[in-house]
């Protein structure tokens, strides 16, 4: 099936789902048996939407891959720039040399630093792709990179007021306060190793597989972090203790609408109009049963491409790091994500290691990164917490 029939059968299922919902509940509550069937109509529902994402990524992947070129470098430069990666030339010479085709002079416009090679463009792209692919949190944070091991972030603490005055008055004094919020680089990275078999048979495709699997691993540490991290040798989750977003509404054993309506309107105006929902999978599900005063999910499913679903109006995203409904928990955050910066020191950086594994027959790679992660202004994200014990 293609995107949109997928999506338009999405949402006659959901159609569907919610006309079984208003039939079977009796007082607001389901029975056992039709509690069941609703949630495998829900899973259903929920494995159209993800196949519709797979469907997505797959298709701009290839659209990428796909791209040209620039013209193939057929003179050696004196000095190393990371602009002659970007050709052809280099790209078929870098992976034929880790399959055992020989070297070419053309490696030498990468570098020959601790047994590897920079990789070539058309992979460090790849790479960058794949990882805002599988975090969220790139997807609505602001990203800026910084040349420095540390970011120092200007916030204003509380602005200056105007006055009403009278004739020969004087004028009061009324000043802004500001404090700083320093993002620091914190290195992560992963390390794999393959045998030399695997990467010399052309017919696997150790490009995509080392992306991807690189991705994975670095792009969940990073969510992981951004959502719960401490800020002691990574960033600072906002869901942590120390994330610095703000409660701004309070739930007792579950979410009802009103609980809702309280996190929405927590949050001033100007942040409300460009905020998003951040939850886990449990919690979404919770979310997707709840109706408005006048009958009307307050959970929508997307009917366009590219664009999340629902709820209230505002855009939800799924992470699986955000925390689950429990005693004491923060598992909706509600906000605009631009005031999380993620800061990149640098880009990934991507190793082969030749000789390090050689005695094994094997060839080892490692990806690193350094970044930082903070909530700079704690009003622009709000957080629903459940009661406590």
């Amino acid at each position: 099936m293609t995107i949109a029939e997928l999506r338009e059968k999405r949402t006659k299922l959901w159609n569907q789902a919610q006309a079984f919902l208003d039939s079977r509940r009796v007082d607001g509550i389901l029975s056992a048996a039709d509690g069941e069937v609703f949630d495998k109509m829900e899973t259903e529902i929920m494995d159209i939407g993800k196949q519709i994402e797979r469907l997505e990524r797959h298709r701009d992947l290839g659209d990428q891959m796909n791209m040209p070129t620039s013209t193939p470098l057929h003179s050696k430069p004196s000095v190393y720039n990371r602009a002659n990666h970007n050709n052809g030339e280099y790209t078929k010479a870098f992976w034929n040399a880790l399959r055992g085709r020989g070297i070419s002079n053309v490696l030498s416009v990468g570098e020959d630093t601790s047994g590897g090679y920079l990789v070539p463009e058309e992979f460090a792209n790849e790479l960058i792709i794949a990882l805002e692919e599988q975090n969220i949190f790139r997807q609505i944070a602001r990203i800026v990179r910084t040349s420095s091991d540390k970011l120092k972030v200007p916030v204003a603490t509380a602005v200056g007021t105007a006055s009403w005055i009278d004739e020969n008055e004087v004028i009061p004094e009324s000043e802004s306060t500001f404090s700083q919020i320093t993002l620091n680089a914190y290195k992560l990275g992963t390390m794999m190793r393959s045998s030399t078999e695997l990467v010399e048979d052309s017919a696997f495709n150790i490009q995509s597989y080392i992306a991807q699997e690189f991705a994975r691993r670095i792009g969940s540490r990073e969510e992981e972090a951004f959502c719960l991290g401490d800020g002691t040798g990574k960033p600072t989750g906002i869901f942590g203790g120390t994330g610095g977003a703000q409660e701004g509404a309070s739930a007792t054993t579950t979410i009802n609408f009103d609980n809702m309506i309280d996190l929405f309107y927590s949050l001033k105006p100007p942040y409300r109009n460009r905020a998003v929902f951040l939850v886990n999978d449990s919690t979404m599900k919770v979310l997707r049963k709840i109706k408005s005063g006048d009958g009307q999910y307050i959970w929508q499913p997307s009917v366009k491409e590219k664009t999340p679903d629902t709820i209230l109006g505002r855009p939800v995203y799924v992470s699986p790091y955000a925390p689950e409904m429990a005693e004491d928990a923060y598992p909706v955050a509600f906000g605009d994500f631009n005031y999380y910066w993620i800061a990149d020191r640098r880009d990934i950086r991507f190793r082969v290691l030749n000789e390090l594994y050689a005695e094994r027959d094997q060839i080892g790679f490692f990806a690193t990164e350094r970044i930082d992660g903070k909530l700079i202004l704690p009003e622009a994200i709000k957080l629903l917490k459940m009661a406590g014990a």
